[in-house]
């Protein structure tokens, strides 16, 4: 790869960059993204030079660049917060070794999430759902360290440990990125089903909390009136 990791926003397109240095007579290309839980590989496309496959739920988003005969590069479009990691183009019974690209998807900003019933609440299964409801998702351990932990009095991310993903309760830190739509505010004294309504006559939809995170990071939305969100939760974004 040229370069150690691929920037891009959400609902870009971004291509991840393979070249080969020879073209070895039956020689195939594959692409598969790396699984942080369990380092497996999911196949995203395989090709010959002549056709190619594609598989698995970035099927219909993927494609090969072939601006040369050489170029093996992986084009994404419409970039989701869910492509963010490892990938690797493999050439198969040749000679060139293997190459992984990291793919972040920043900008992007990592909110703590509780939910409406208190504090702890969640295992790991609801704390995911949690945070897709959000218009985001479940935070890595490189975006919650990248986030907060410069910020801390002894710098780093504190670890529990291992945890039953079942049994165990916590909170949950999500990661969204930025918006393609906006964030605006309805002034008014509006109970949760008329904030709503009121968002609806607008032609819009009542904001989530990743949606409103987002907007205050990255659209420097600053304002001192609490207003309700799709949760049933009221917040207000303040710098």
């Amino acid at each position: 790869p040229l370069h150690a990791a691929v920037h891009t926003q959400r609902g870009a397109t971004a291509t991840l960059p393979c070249v080969l240095r020879a073209l070895p007579r039956n020689y195939r290309v594959k692409w598969s993204k790396v699984e942080p839980a369990n380092y497996r590989e999911s196949i995203i496309i395989i090709t010959n030079g002549l056709y190619h496959k594609n598989y698995g739920p970035l099927s219909p988003r993927v494609h090969l660049r072939h601006s040369h005969r050489y170029d093996a590069s992986l084009t994404i479009t419409d970039v989701a917060l869910e492509d963010e990691g490892r990938y690797r183009c493999q050439l198969v019974n040749g000679a060139s070794p293997s190459s992984s690209t990291p793919v972040p998807v920043p900008p992007g900003v990592v909110f703590p999430y509780q939910p409406s019933n208190g504090r702890y609440k969640f295992n790991y299964h609801e704390a995911k759902r949690a945070c897709e409801q959000q218009d985001s998702r479940l935070a890595t351990y490189q975006q919650l360290y990248k986030a907060c932990g410069a910020r801390l009095l002894l710098p780093g991310v504190r670890t529990y440990g291992a945890r039953d993903k079942q049994k165990d309760r916590f909170d949950a830190f999500c990661f969204t990125s930025a918006l393609q739509g906006q964030v605006y505010f309805i002034r008014g004294h509006l109970n949760f089903k008329e904030a709503g309504q009121a968002c609806r006559n607008h032609g819009a939809a009542i904001a989530k909390v990743g949606q409103l995170y987002s907007a205050w990071k990255f659209s420097q939305l600053d304002r001192c009136d609490g207003g309700w969100l799709a949760d049933g939760s009221v917040r207000y974004p303040i710098t």
